[in-house]
């Protein structure tokens, strides 16, 4: 049964309106340690600044683990008590520095943290406050040219009265003179406010319906999520959406089914815009797809894959190598660049790691001909010049014969002048009989 909250005038909430979903959930994961046995005297130390439900999720302790495996980069976890309550001066020191914000991070303390120590950053921290609020999100897809869906905004901001006109119809609304038809989204401007709502026209029995986040099995829907690790790569998967009602499809294990998706030469484009212009290489967002088009509905930063060894695979190898790309020559380490492309995927076997096949190119000629085994010979005898203009060879000036009784014919004539060979001395026989043999 679908409820009828107030309508958008009356909440007290800024809100836009938009057809797309909220982010994903998170997932829990056990600690995480990266020791190594006999580390080299002088060691790259990636710095990951995040809440402790965040740096101790399946998907970073796999990916943490991974990156281990490089001989000169160690890993240090900033624990949450430290990022909460201690002053950025006595944060522990790294050379590259993962940070981002989620629910209760201090992001003003990590950007001073940033200016303090000046570490690589993976994922810009500035550009996390824009990512917090969904009216910059859009501003920024305009100014790139990616596509979004159509919406506006409506600040409830006594300031600026006149961008607080709202006229609300029976089936539909218009937002300071932009009309939109019912059914349509509405969106707090904050992201991290889930109150997300959907409005229906009579036709459809009217009223309006929250949107939940994903809670337990329940949840609607099927949405493409995109996550880039640098401009060159995205790993994309549908799964069900956080809509009305129903059910998340979960396998054997309990685990939420997702399936990959193919993305297309302008989708891997609308990525590669997406990390450049967020300057996230570590960025996840949500594409519609319809009628042909795909639009970016949320850009959600920092996201991680789950359940994916492949993509932890992929991830660790391409962070690891834009680290050791950047640093390695600062501190003199004997580092050289892999020769392979980054984004090569790497599947696990039984015998290790190794290079996916993407393809196979092959050159195979028509299957009703035989590779060709060509012999030129002189021909003297009478017969074959018979056969000639048997044929119609003289009228054409020229002659092939394909057809099996022909080709017999000639067989018949080679074996003749064979067979004459032991019988008489005929040079001309003679000469060529080695070429009639063949």
């Amino acid at each position: 049964m679908m409820s009828n909250p107030s309508s958008p005038h009356q909440r007290g909430a800024s809100a836009f309106f938009l057809g797309c979903d909220d982010e994903e959930g998170n997932e829990d994961g056990g600690s995480f340690d990266c020791a190594s046995d006999s580390p080299p005297e002088r060691q790259i130390v990636v710095g990951i600044c995040c809440m402790m439900k965040k740096s101790n999720s399946k998907p970073m302790t796999q990916i943490l683990e991974r990156l281990c495996r490089f001989e000169y980069i160690t890993v240090s976890v900033f624990p949450e008590d430290v990022i909460l309550n201690e002053p950025v001066e006595k944060w522990p020191r790294c050379d590259c520095l993962i940070s981002f914000h989620s629910k209760g991070f201090p992001l003003d303390k990590a950007v001073s943290y940033a200016k303090l120590r000046n570490p690589l950053l993976i994922n810009d921290l500035n550009m996390q406050y824009f990512i917090q609020d969904r009216r910059e999100v859009y501003r920024i897809l305009q100014e790139e040219g990616i596509d979004l869906p159509r919406y506006a905004v409506l600040n409830r901001d006594p300031d600026t009265p006149e961008e607080c006109n709202l006229v609300e119809g029976e089936d539909q609304v218009e937002v300071n003179g932009d009309v939109f038809q019912k059914p349509f989204v509405e969106k707090p401007v904050c992201a991290e406010d889930h109150n997300v709502y959907i409005y229906y026209p009579s036709s459809a029995g009217g009223g309006s319906q929250r949107l939940f986040r994903k809670i337990g099995s329940r949840s609607n829907g099927t949405d493409v999520k995109v996550y880039t690790v640098g401009p060159d790569y995205a790993h994309a998967e549908a799964r069900k959406s956080p809509a009305l009602d129903g059910k998340v499809e979960r396998d054997s294990e309990g685990k939420e089914i997702r399936y990959p998706v193919m993305l297309t030469a302008m989708e891997k484009l609308v990525a590669r815009k997406v990390c450049l212009a967020f300057k996230q290489t570590v960025c996840g967002f949500d594409l519609l797809r319809a009628n042909g088009h795909s639009f970016v509905c949320d850009v959600n930063g920092f996201s991680f894959v789950k359940n994916s060894m492949k993509y932890y695979d992929d991830c660790a190898k391409i962070l690891g190598n834009m680290v050791m790309r950047e640093l390695a020559p600062q501190f003199h380490i004997p580092w050289s660049i892999p020769t392979e492309a980054e984004d090569i995927p790497i599947v696990p076997t039984t015998s290790g790691t190794m290079m996916e096949l993407r393809c196979v190119i092959a050159v195979i000629r028509h299957g009703d001909r035989t590779p060709k085994q060509k012999m030129k010979m002189e021909v003297r005898n009478s017969m074959f010049f018979d056969l000639f203009g048997k044929y119609g060879g003289y009228k054409k000036g020229k002659l092939k014969l394909k057809k099996p009784k022909q080709l017999q014919e000639v067989l018949d004539i080679a074996r003749q002048l064979l067979a004459d060979v032991g019988q008489h001395s005929d040079c001309e026989i003679e000469e060529k009989s080695q070429n009639l043999g063949n």
